[in-house]
């Protein structure tokens, strides 16, 4: 079993209503390797709305009471794993 890299953001614009009404949302994407993790992690530094911004080797857990979380890895999100994808004029 290879190790899983974890990269987890709260989203400012989803949080506070939807699905995330009185909470904060949580985005955490899984990654195969260390190198998926920070071309996610930087993509995550380029989009104005992510803020608190890790990178984890376990994934993380979040009270689901204060917190609303979605999980998501390169299948459903293939765009964050694309080196430089939200950086403005690359």
């Amino acid at each position: 079993m290879s190790q899983k890299y974890y990269v987890s953001m709260t989203d400012k614009f989803m949080s506070g209503w939807g699905q995330a009404q009185n909470k904060i949302n949580k985005l955490v994407i899984e990654c195969d390797s260390y190198e998926e993790a920070v071309t996610v992690y930087n993509n995550a530094l380029n989009r104005s709305e992510m803020k608190y911004i890790n990178l984890n080797t376990t994934k993380p857990y979040y009270n689901k009471k204060w917190y609303e979380v979605s999980k998501h890895d390169k299948s459903d999100y293939p765009n964050w794993f694309k080196p430089y994808y939200f950086k403005k004029g690359a």
